[in-house]
């Protein structure tokens, strides 16, 4: 299995960058997601990976090797598509095999590597129905299986899931890290959808026009953004952003959020926070650390009131919307501790989990 190294990596088309200088070094058997809105230059660098678009400057390694300019067919790597890409007169075995019987591999190994690949993917029963009489899963399954027959260096995978129903899409994500654990090949995969690359990444790489804005682990991506964008990105729901002003409270600082709403800042908070002081900034807090009023567990959870504008009940828990100075604030409430609309709502805020952006630069400080 491979290390995938790209440097300073660049893709233009005509006057526009889709790919600006992009560095990422990719470990071996590793599980990496690119993640982004659209347009933000994840698909194309994975086609380039690929080979499938020319790179316009920078380097892309493959272990020790340079492929800047080697043809796809010679990069041992196997790409999984959005959509399928299957033969629909061949049967499934055809199908996952046809690579291999152009590569002139034995037959004794080809019958041994996709029965092998059958077993990982519960599709022994299907190898003789061809694609039409198959679901989209199933049909997924037969694309992945095409791939892992061919024991590459590396998979790439371009939204496998995308035109899947959404209870088989969260099915496929278990399928797709079973299959991980198992084949242990390193793993580029690109999503829109910022739940699937939190429950399948071990890196998360989130782009942004053609730019990474962070690199980390899903829990360092949820629990410490670098910038406003990737905080506001990764997460569901997503973070609450509103405008604030650090200002003097007693021996500390507080984030004043309203003429009602001032929170108090810790001692540490206070210390980092001391070179803003009268500035204007604004505050992050995710919708999960603001929650009805509950007993206290540590100093810094503090209790605010606000008018109930809209609820939205999600069964185990209940969105609670609110609005401070013009800003809608979304809470995660127990069903049965929410206010009517109208009415004023206590919450707790758990201020450990807060971040403080400078608009200026977006980043987190």
């Amino acid at each position: 299995m491979a290390q995938i190294l790209l440097k300073n990596l660049r893709k233009t088309y005509d006057e526009t960058e889709a790919v600006r200088g992009i560095n990422l070094d990719i470990d071996h058997n590793e599980f990496v997601v690119l993640v982004g809105p659209s347009g933000c230059g994840k698909t194309t660098t994975l086609r380039m990976i690929a080979g499938l678009e020319e790179i316009t400057g920078g380097e892309i390694f493959i272990g020790e090797r340079l492929i800047n300019n080697v043809p796809p067919r010679d990069r041992d790597i196997a790409m999984v598509f959005q959509n399928y890409a299957l033969y629909p007169h061949m049967t499934v075995e055809q199908n996952m095999s046809f690579g291999l019987r152009l590569r002139k591999v034995a037959k004794a190994e080809i019958e041994r590597r996709v029965k092998h690949a059958a077993d990982i993917l519960n599709i022994g029963e299907l190898l003789e129905r061809r694609p039409k009489q198959l679901s989209g899963g199933q049909r997924q399954r037969v694309a992945m299986g095409r791939a892992i027959v061919r024991n590459p260096e590396a998979f790439l995978f371009d939204e496998p899931l995308s035109n899947l129903d959404a209870k088989l899409r969260v099915q496929m994500r278990t399928e797709i890290k079973k299959i991980h654990q198992r084949v242990q090949t390193t793993v580029v995969y690109v999503t829109h959808d910022q739940v699937e690359a939190m429950t399948l990444a071990d890196r998360i790489v989130v782009m942004n026009h053609g730019i990474i804005e962070q690199v980390g682990s899903p829990q360092e991506m949820y629990e410490a953004p670098k910038t406003r964008f990737v905080a506001g990105f990764i997460g569901s729901p997503a973070m609450n952003f509103v405008p604030c002003r650090i200002v003097e409270r007693g021996a500390a600082l507080g984030v004043r959020l309203s003429g009602d709403i001032t929170l108090d800042l810790s001692a540490e908070q206070s210390k980092r926070y001391r070179g803003y002081l009268d500035k204007e900034m604004v505050f992050g807090i995710r919708p999960e650390h603001i929650t009805e009023r509950r007993q206290h567990t540590n100093e810094n959870q503090l209790d605010f009131g606000c008018t109930v504008e809209v609820l939205e009940p999600m069964g185990i828990d209940t969105m609670v919307f609110m609005d401070i100075e013009g800003v809608e604030v979304t809470a995660r409430a127990a069903p049965k501790a929410v206010s009517n609309p109208g009415e004023t709502m206590m919450f707790t805020i758990d201020m450990n989990n807060t971040h403080l952006i400078d608009p200026k630069t977006d980043k987190v400080v």
